[in-house]
């Protein structure tokens, strides 16, 4: 009794802060959410359908998904990379590349868009060259690729650079010490640790490389059924007062992400149940 009255006493007014919580959540978060999903049901299932299964709808969605997963995917393998540099590594300059990291999180999205717009556009720095070996970059969805690794690096970054921290370099010494080579130590040491970091970090480069807006519609080109992004179709269909069509590919892209999301979230959880107990 008296411990679950310290616990209690640990976080005072506990019911005047969950209140607040639960009302600031639903303000912010449900009650928009909820609107949205009651804004589609003025629609019939068939209208939705319709809607949905048009050419330019699937290929918007198709667009979005396919190129934030793999650029998510990328971020994964890359932002590793980064992490394990900026963490078991001393060199010159290592903070500066450490705040580098954090560019995309301050810069405004229209920035960055007009940036890589300007670097990889057929006469940039980067673009120049790519262009010479007959690869385009800028208007094509390979732009939409690549501002979508720009603005998703940080998450795989700042979600698994305080984990690897944490984590003691003599575990790795002593699998060394019991004969496992580098890659045995990295295969079942070290990446069993970090798992559920990884897919917590995947997820979010993901989630965010799916909603992003400002940075992709300058590089992408915005062809319909080619290099158009869904977000920015929810944009046309609202200028253009069809707020049908805005709402049901709005409803789409929610649900589809939270499945994402939760069934990375599973895999966090079993990944992170598996990590044994020290």
């Amino acid at each position: 009794m008296s411990a679950l009255a310290a616990r209690r006493r640990t976080l005072p007014g506990f019911g005047l802060t969950m209140g607040l919580t639960l009302s600031w959540l639903s303000i912010i978060i449900l009650i928009p959410l909820a609107g949205l999903f009651l804004k589609s049901f003025e629609l019939s299932p068939e209208q939705f359908w319709n809607i949905l299964s048009s050419s330019r709808t699937l290929n918007a969605l198709r667009v979005s998904f396919g190129l934030a997963f793999a650029a998510a995917c990328v971020n994964l393998v890359m932002g590793s990379v980064i992490v394990w540099a900026l963490v078991r590594y001393r060199f010159p300059g290592r903070r500066i590349f450490d705040a580098i990291v954090d560019v995309p999180f301050a810069l405004p999205t229209a920035v960055a868009g007009v940036a890589l717009t300007a670097l990889f556009a057929e006469k940039g720095w980067l673009g120049a060259p790519l262009a010479a070996l007959g690869i385009k970059v800028a208007f094509t969805p390979v732009g939409i690729f690549v501002a979508m690794i720009f603005i998703g690096i940080p998450f795989v970054v700042r979600t698994v650079q305080p984990v690897l921290q944490d984590l003691d370099p003599e575990i790795e010494e002593a699998a060394g010490s019991l004969g496992a080579s580098r890659w045995q130590t990295i295969i079942r040491v070290i990446l069993p640790s970090l798992a559920p970091a990884l897919l917590t970090g995947l997820a979010l480069a993901f989630a965010r490389a799916v909603g992003e807006y400002g940075s992709v519609i300058f590089i992408a080109g915005n062809l319909p059924n080619v290099s158009e992004i869904a977000p920015l179709l929810i944009v046309i269909r609202l200028s253009e007062f069809r707020y049908a069509d805005a709402t049901a590919i709005a409803v789409v892209m929610l649900v589809v992400s939270f499945v994402i999301i939760f069934a990375v979230n599973r895999l966090q959880r079993w990944a992170q149940s598996r990590i044994p107990v020290r």
